[in-house]
């Protein structure tokens, strides 16, 4: 029986599921508006790409903390990739934008490809 949001009070940290299940920003309870029509409408969709095709800028690359990359790759083990990267296309291969320990996790784990998104450049 659904309970009224009165009875079941949501805290700031909990998450819309139908955000996380549609690979949105994970958007707190609070703050979605329920617009997941409009939302699908403007992601892109999620693809697969060869990790081996994926450029990591050097600027990026200095972020990495080998902890994350153990932990990520132990959740990703229990619970397979959850969130996409974001990838942009380069000269003959991709450019990571945003996903670097995601990568690097799904990398140690011996896989070839990764699910993301492409971004591409707004049209003025």
């Amino acid at each position: 029986m659904p309970t009224n949001r009165g009875d079941n009070p949501k805290s700031s940290t909990d998450h819309c599921t139908a955000c996380d299940q549609r690979g949105h920003s994970a958007l707190p309870v609070l703050a979605c508006a329920g617009n997941h029509s409009e939302l699908d409408a403007a992601m892109p969709p999620i693809l697969t790409f060869p990790i081996a095709e994926i450029y990591v800028p050097a600027k990026r690359a200095k972020t990495l903390d080998p902890a994350k990359v153990q932990a990520l790759a132990e959740d990703i083990l229990e619970n397979g990739q959850k969130v996409p990267i974001r990838l942009r296309e380069g000269k003959g291969r991709y450019v990571l934008q945003e996903g670097l320990h995601r990568l690097e996790a799904l990398r140690a784990l011996g896989e070839d490809s990764i699910q993301g998104y492409l971004a591409r450049a707004r049209l003025h």
